[in-house]
């Protein structure tokens, strides 16, 4: 287990420099994570996405692709994030009244979490959603980007309170 720098942070060091944190003495266990997240479009732009006319063609399939790929590339975008060997990404992306709901879950068996990978993989579909249907909505915001739930590791489970939206 690794010791706490500059206020009781283990990212910093006693100097207030930032570093990876040492896992190397965390027992590796199997962890889950999922995040959520929303982009919000014009009616026009859901419409098109209900009827499958979006101009650049499936921007759901590609949104699920993009999103599995910005979980295994989370090390490469998050300075301090360790490269995990990703088990699985599960992806739902869901056209609603006033946009897409998305979710991801991903799974590792390691000494460090995957809540980074799963928010990135949300983050990642939502820009991809928005990069496909721009053409059609070049107002389209995400929003609502958090971790819903995860497990294993030394802190056990945890989900997001019903009362925290």
């Amino acid at each position: 287990m690794t010791d706490a720098g500059a206020a009781g942070l283990p990212h910093l060091t006693e100097t207030g420099t930032a570093r990876m944190v040492d896992v190397s003495g965390k027992e590796s266990t199997a962890r889950i994570a999922t995040a959520s997240g929303r982009v919000r479009l014009s009616a026009e732009a859901v419409a098109a996405l209900r009827d499958h006319t979006a101009p650049k063609g499936d921007a759901l399939a590609v949104a699920r692709i993009a999103g599995i790929q910005g979980a295994k590339k989370t090390p490469d975008l998050i300075p301090l994030c360790h490269p995990l060997p990703i088990s699985g990404v599960d992806i739902e992306l869901q056209v609603i009244d006033d946009g897409v709901q998305i979710r991801a879950t991903v799974r590792t068996t390691g000494r460090t979490g995957v809540e980074m990978e799963a928010l990135t993989s949300v983050s990642v579909a939502a820009l991809s959603v928005i990069d496909m249907i721009k053409a059609i909505d070049r107002a389209a915001v995400i929003t609502d980007v958090r971790v819903e739930s995860k497990s294993g590791g030394r802190r056990g489970d945890w989900r997001r309170p019903d009362d925290h939206e």
